[in-house]
């Protein structure tokens, strides 16, 4: 098993003392950083799967996405400079009268990993702290909205219509959250939708670069 296997093999299973190590040892066997993420984020792939499928459930994923996060670290000082690091910000939040952050934390830390830098406002956030977060941060070139919570669909759109209605340009809006479906994303308005942080990832990459 190659170098780059055990850290895609580790992160599955949520190795997370083990990773670091590992990253490291493959950036000493001169494996590219860009190579090494792309197997960790293939992990996370597979890791969402079997969540998906009911495999494996919330704790196994979000240590997946720790060991993840602790090989990211690793990998921080490789990547700068790099173009993967250029995508410009993400402002991420679950919207308002939603309190749920286990899925936007894992997206959060799998697209900064992608190489966007992320500003997270939290949870029960309102539409009018999103375009403030828009206004304030530098080059943000994407917004993050989950809502995981039927009841909070309203709020959804209702922030994906005050981020269009702004005056505020270059940006690409992108929602997800168990009840949110491609069409429902396509009727609120919003650039791009999800179904999991794997998904995101891509997603996220695919919104920015074709702006």
């Amino acid at each position: 098993m190659s170098k780059i296997e055990e850290v895609k093999a580790h992160v599955e299973n949520g190795k997370t003392k083990l990773v670091p190590g590992l990253v490291q040892e493959a950036l000493d066997a001169e494996h590219s950083p860009q190579d090494i993420l792309k197997a960790m984020v293939a992990a996370m792939g597979v890791v969402g799967d079997k969540f998906s499928a009911g495999t494996i459930f919330v704790p196994e994923m979000l240590i997946a996405a720790k060991a993840m996060a602790k090989g990211v670290d690793v990998l921080k000082p490789h990547l700068a400079g790099d173009t993967s690091s250029s995508l410009g910000t993400c402002v991420i939040g679950t919207v308002q009268g939603d309190l749920h952050d286990i899925g936007k934390n894992l997206v959060a830390m799998m697209v900064e990993s992608a190489g966007f830098t992320i500003v997270d406002l939290g949870v029960d956030v309102s539409a009018q702290k999103f375009i403030d977060a828009v206004k304030e941060n530098e080059n943000v070139t994407l917004v993050g909205l989950s809502g995981l919570l039927s009841t909070t669909m309203p709020a959804l759109k209702d922030t994906v219509k005050a981020l269009k209605n702004s005056d505020l340009t270059g940006f690409k809006v992108m929602v997800g959250g168990a009840p949110v479906t491609q069409a429902m994303a396509d009727e609120i308005g919003a650039d791009g939708y999800a179904p999991d942080a794997g998904g995101a990832v891509i997603k996220a990459k695919e919104l920015v670069r074709a702006a």
